[in-house]
């Protein structure tokens, strides 16, 4: 990942200054916790795949700095507001906004950072960035939702699940892919296939994020988690659709049930693992990942394909 940071290190360094602007407030209360936003972002992803993206067509422009920054407002309004429903006290091993300033102001911050992304593009005239994020939010909104309704009858069908993944995550990160490639490619089929190569890495990330949940690794959430909150995932899906009908209905129980007992979230682990469900899951995974690299191998090579396929295997090979 150090690789690809390092082939687009200046435009980086720029956006932090577009960024910090972009989310500065009149008001004292909400121009604090702007700053304290801005100090603990994450390891800035999607931006990467916007100036990668962009970079992949030639130079980056302004519209390539606001659409990086309008992926990073919509990114931080979904995981404040996320925070809230999952009633989530931390966001990468700090103080959630919600935990430091409650629900309500919590709230607040995440439509007022969803304002401030759609008028940075409305002001601007960055419709083609706007429409892409639009449907981009749309698609969360819905994916979330979906895993909701899943979750209460525990609704075990495959293809339910990729629907989830697309809407949830792997929208946002085709969208920035789009978004940047909009920028600076000409041709609107190039702008469609980069949005491609997004959402399947998106679908291989998501995956991966999954996968973390039967590890032993700290990755910033408790092993069991997804059990715990009767999360669908795609190890549990593949070992309830092939375990014997005892197995399934005790799984089945105890996610329904039992969540919350160690002992019980262990037994489903275990048996996940020794059904094949982890490594069904990991084929899954890797065949995104090939999906993804194949796209991109479509265009020219160079550093800058070279940094994105680097990005590429980050997203499958990262241990957190």
């Amino acid at each position: 990942m150090e690789a690809a940071r390092r082939v687009i290190s200046a435009e980086l360094e720029l956006f932090e200054a577009h960024f910090r602007e972009a989310v500065k407030s009149r008001v004292a209360l909400l121009d604090r916790i702007m700053q304290y936003i801005v100090k603990r972002k994450g390891k800035q992803m999607r931006p990467m795949f916007v100036f990668l993206s962009a970079r992949l067509g030639g130079p980056v422009t302004d519209a390539t700095y606001r659409a990086a920054s309008l992926v990073e407002l919509l990114h931080t309004a979904t995981l404040v507001h996320d925070d809230v429903v999952d009633d989530s006290l931390e966001r990468r091993g700090f103080f959630s906004i919600n935990a430091l300033w409650k629900n309500k102001i919590a709230v607040l911050v995440g439509d007022y950072l969803l304002s401030k992304g759609l008028l940075l593009s409305l002001d601007n005239g960055d419709f083609a960035a706007l429409q892409i994020l639009s449907r981009a939010v749309k698609m969360m909104s819905e994916g979330e939702l979906l895993q909701i309704e899943k979750a209460r009858n525990l609704n075990l069908d495959e293809q339910i699940y990729y629907e989830i993944i697309k809407g949830k995550t792997a929208s946002l990160l085709s969208s920035a892919c789009a978004a940047g490639a909009s920028t600076t490619f000409k041709n609107p089929e190039d702008v469609v296939k980069m949005q491609q190569f997004g959402e399947k890495v998106g679908m291989a990330f998501q995956i991966k994020d999954d996968l973390f949940d039967y590890g032993s690794a700290n990755v910033g959430k408790p092993t069991g988690n997804d059990i715990k909150e009767k999360k669908l995932t795609l190890p549990l899906i593949y070992t309830l659709n092939n375990c014997d009908q005892a197995l399934k209905k005790k799984l089945i129980y105890i996610v329904k049930n039992e969540n919350t007992r160690k002992d019980k979230v262990k037994f489903v682990i275990d048996a996940v693992t020794d059904s094949g469900g982890i490594r069904y899951a990991n084929t899954k995974m890797t065949g995104y990942r090939d999906e993804a690299l194949a796209l991109l191998h479509e265009f020219e090579d160079g550093e800058v394909r070279q940094a994105l396929e680097q990005l590429v295997r980050y997203t499958t090979d990262r241990e957190y």
